[in-house]
């Protein structure tokens, strides 16, 4: 039932609140992974010189260079962590655009949504934006204990946090707080693994670029699947 979820949201990519609010946050993403690069390339000119005296060896020249093109290929590795961030920020910011666009297409009978505010929403995106940068970086000194299961502790650990937030987010429109906490409980491990459906990709550049839109669409057709169940 999840992958029919999935499946559905990805059918949907054509729409076009879809399409633009993809385009953006491809964009955006972009923007911040070249402006950590350009920061990152800024320390390297700043702190390395450009002749290294090397014991037994002598000057040696180009390090700076090397370590430039060394960056780039670290950047793209790195891209694949901080896409987790970025999808958790998008999501708040371009949630009701796609929600909207899911309900008005496979739900038109809905009411209209009177459940959290914009500024709720974005509350709840910057707490749970902290939160996932903090478990991230407490998991990078865990992944090297992990040897060749990295991949899975990675996508564990993210889709606990991710399916967490968008279920939250999601629910948070049509139900309370209470209730949408109550749900979340009550389904965890389906929201568990939808959540590691949403972080597999993430893992992968360029690809992750449209894991958030996917994400909420996802999350909207699990959400009112389990409400119609009654769940």
């Amino acid at each position: 039932m999840i992958l029919g979820d999935f499946l559905k949201a990805l059918g949907q990519l054509g729409d076009p609140r879809f399409r633009r609010v993809t385009l953006i946050g491809v964009a955006l993403a972009l923007a911040l992974l070249a402006a950590v690069y350009a920061i990152f390339l800024f320390g390297i000119e700043y702190l390395m010189p450009e002749t290294v005296d090397l014991p037994w060896i002598g000057p040696v020249t180009g390090v700076d260079t090397l370590l430039d093109v060394t960056s780039f290929f670290l950047m793209i590795g790195l891209s694949v962590f901080l896409m987790v961030p970025v999808a958790s920020a998008f999501t708040g910011i371009f949630l009701d655009d796609i929600v909207r666009s899911v309900e008005d297409r496979h739900y038109p009978a809905l009411p209209p949504a009177t459940g959290a505010s914009m500024g709720e929403t974005l509350r709840d995106t910057v707490n749970f934006l902290g939160l996932i940068i903090g478990v991230n970086v407490l998991a990078l000194f865990l992944y090297p204990f992990a040897g060749p299961a990295i991949p899975l502790v990675f996508w564990a650990i993210n889709g606990f946090l991710l399916g967490r937030e968008y279920f939250t987010l999601v629910a948070l429109r049509r139900v309370g707080r209470t209730e949408a906490k109550a749900m979340r409980r009550r389904n965890r491990a389906a929201i568990w693994a939808a959540g590691t459906l949403m972080a597999a990709p993430l893992s992968i550049p360029l690809v992750n670029l449209i894991v958030p839109v996917l994400g909420v669409a996802t999350f909207t057709h699990l959400f009112h699947r389990l409400a119609a169940a009654g769940r």
